[in-house]
């Protein structure tokens, strides 16, 4: 009776992990299947992402383009008028033959120019207009064969000034019309004037409904350099601007804007959002908030990097966002370019190759089903005791070996391995950190508790005025640092073939010629040291400009015989090294305050170094719990000092 109960509940608990592993096998194949169809769905979703970036940054690159050459030509337009002497020094009613030739050469140079003006500081204000505008016609009443108007305004002395308007032909010809009127209009008055009076470089103005037109346009002035109070300036016309901002659309929901150092919008794709713009816009106030979008309100809540595509949740909707900055020297100098495409619109295609995908991952699951409901009856109890072997692991049982016999080759070559994994993880576990062990292994000095005497080179070090450091930053900040100041150090010493011991608070305690041997322990763990001051410097140059503190690192190296080895308990290990020389190293790193240096070493480590260049005789000290003095020398950065 014993032994049928016995056999049932082996045959219950094999039964049972074959329904777990047919369970297993099918949910593998179903994760398989699902992540192969996942891998392909996320493959689409990156490529659709690659293609909005590429047409984001490819808007953006024609964009800043088109702004740098409409830009740079009218800024070089203005800044020619004003940096040569020219009939714009004497008086508004003066040489005005000359004035009305340099500024038709502006407005007949580009088409975006509307118009182009000297005010000076009397009041005065010439004025040329390009007259394709059938607004600036309706205006100024001008006749039907007129291509320029000039406008001169004279002030009377008492707040307005007469203005003066005749007119030109294609050929620039003067016609017999000429218009007198009376305005109130002062240029010191306006922006474009003001911004740019006393000034040697081009300035906008803008961008504002144009009072006479009602176009969307902008000022570039500058101040004459003959005289700072006469400003030149021109008004440009962005409608092809504007028109280009609507070919941004990617998806039907896609919006692209410009915004200002303060978040501001300037422009934007939408024609009703921009005609809004426009109307909360003028000459006068061009720096006033307008609008309040949701998208808007999150970018300035959180900005993005700059030149890469970020995901951004507005109103529970997903956008995939670029911001631009716009790097024009003059129109929109600091403003930043937003393109926003709402990112289900642009995973259309990509959730219909996962629906289809899905469908055909059902059916290879279906069919799998049946081949591993076969398959499962094979693996049973060498695989049950394979787990419960890696279930040891799991318990951090390394002690008892792996004995699973089983006809299947696989099987049996998985005992094996598990064997030997058991052995490696066993090893790892007495020793930290990894690296630190593998050195260790290579080099066969390590079979647990032991220890030999060998001549090795020791080094320590630690930060000045650490506590301070500690007492006024915060732990984390401190902590911060510190790792990468750790960086530089383990680097340092890796570099040149040693290794940190021990991590000693704000300290380290490196060694070489243990565990790995090196012939030039000395000379390596002094280079080691120098490279290390190089490039601490470095460090703390970013350190100052981060208005963080510095760390100073003092350094004390000394090479001598050694106890080197494994110690500690049975399961927890700790390689070290131990004797007068590991202190006489911690020692030297102390002197370091009374010579005001940063690394110290020995007589018994200039001894073992070919290159005694690299050494300073300083004397001798007396070190802490030493009776006898030591010859000391400081280590020097040889190849600095050569470039000083």
């Amino acid at each position: 009776m014993a032994n049928s109960g016995g056999d049932t509940d082996r045959v219950t608990r094999r039964g049972s992990l074959r329904l777990f592993l047919s369970l297993v096998m099918v949910a593998l194949l179903t994760a398989m299947s699902t992540t192969l169809v996942g891998i392909a769905y996320f493959r689409s979703r990156d490529s659709a992402l690659v293609r909005v970036e590429e047409n984001m940054r490819s808007f953006s690159d024609r964009l800043a383009a088109r702004l740098e050459v409409l830009s740079g030509n009218t800024a070089a337009l203005v800044g020619m008028v004003a940096s040569v002497p020219n009939s714009f020094l004497s008086k508004a009613t003066e040489r005005m033959s000359d004035k009305v030739t340099v500024l038709r050469e502006v407005i007949e140079h580009s088409r975006d120019i509307e118009s182009a003006y000297a005010g000076y500081p009397d009041g005065s204000f010439f004025h040329v207009v390009n007259l394709a505008s059938s607004a600036w016609r309706k205006a100024l009443g001008s006749p039907s064969d007129a291509k320029l108007a000039v406008r001169l305004f004279v002030p009377t002395g008492s707040g307005g000034s007469t203005v003066h308007t005749v007119f030109f032909d294609t050929d620039g010809k003067r016609l017999p019309e000429e218009k007198v009127a009376s305005s109130s209009y002062d240029p010191r008055a306006r922006p474009w004037y003001i911004k740019a009076v006393d000034r040697s470089q081009p300035v906008a103005t803008g961008p504002y409904e144009m009072a006479t037109t009602g176009a969307f346009g902008m000022t570039i002035s500058q101040a004459h350099e003959g005289n700072r109070k006469i400003v030149i300036g021109a008004d440009v016309v962005l409608q092809r601007l504007l028109d280009f901002f609507t070919q941004a659309k990617m998806t039907p929901g896609t919006t692209a804007f410009l915004v200002n150092a303060d978040s501001k919008l300037v422009i934007h794709s939408d024609q009703t959002i921009n005609a809004r713009i426009l109307a909360a816009r003028t000459e006068r106030d061009f720096d006033q908030s307008i609008l309040s979008d949701p998208l808007l309100r999150k970018l300035k809540a959180e900005p993005p990097v700059a030149d890469k595509t970020s995901f951004v949740d507005v109103e529970g909707r997903t956008f995939v966002v670029m911001v631009t900055p716009i790097k024009s020297k003059v129109l929109f100098s600091g403003d930043r370019l937003v393109i926003a495409a709402p990112l289900d619109e642009l995973m259309v295609s990509a959730r219909e190759g996962f629906l289809q995908g899905l469908a055909i991952a059902a059916l290879v699951v279906a069919l799998a089903i049946l081949c591993a409901l076969v398959v499962a009856h094979l693996i049973t109890k060498s695989l049950y005791q394979l787990t419960e072997s890696a279930n040891r692991f799991h318990n951090f049982d390394f002690k008892t070996p792996i004995d699973v016999s089983s006809r299947v080759h696989e099987i049996s070559t998985l005992s094996n391995a598990m064997n030997k994994a058991r052995d490696a993880i066993l090893t790892f576990t007495l020793y930290v950190p990894k690296e630190f062990v593998r050195k260790g292994i290579e080099s066969g000095h390590f079979a647990g508790r032991s220890a030999r005497r060998q001549e090795v080179t020791a080094m320590f070090t630690d930060i000045y005025d650490f506590t301070s450091i500690s007492e006024q930053h915060s732990p984390e900040h401190v902590v911060a640092m510190l790792s990468e100041y750790f960086d530089i150090l383990n680097e340092s010493v890796e570099a040149h073939g040693g290794t940190i011991i021990q991590f000693l608070g704000d300290s380290i305690f490196a060694m070489w010629n243990a565990p790995v041997a090196d012939p030039r322990h000395a000379e390596n763990a002094c280079r080691g040291a120098i490279e290390m001051n190089r490039r601490l410097k470095i460090f703390n140059d970013r350190q100052r400009s981060r208005n963080l503190p510095e760390f100073r690192t003092r350094c004390g190296i000394h090479t001598g015989m050694a106890v080197v080895g494994s110690v500690g308990a049975t399961d927890r290990l700790q390689y070290t090294a131990m004797g007068d020389t590991i202190n006489v190293a911690s020692r030297l790193e102390g002197i370091n305050k009374t010579y005001g240096t940063s690394i110290l070493a020995s007589a018994a480590v200039v001894a073992e170094c070919e290159d005694k260049s690299l050494f300073k005789p300083l004397g001798q000290a007396v070190a802490k719990g030493r009776t006898g003095a030591l010859d000391i020398f400081e280590v020097i950065d040889v190849d600095t000092a050569k470039h000083a």
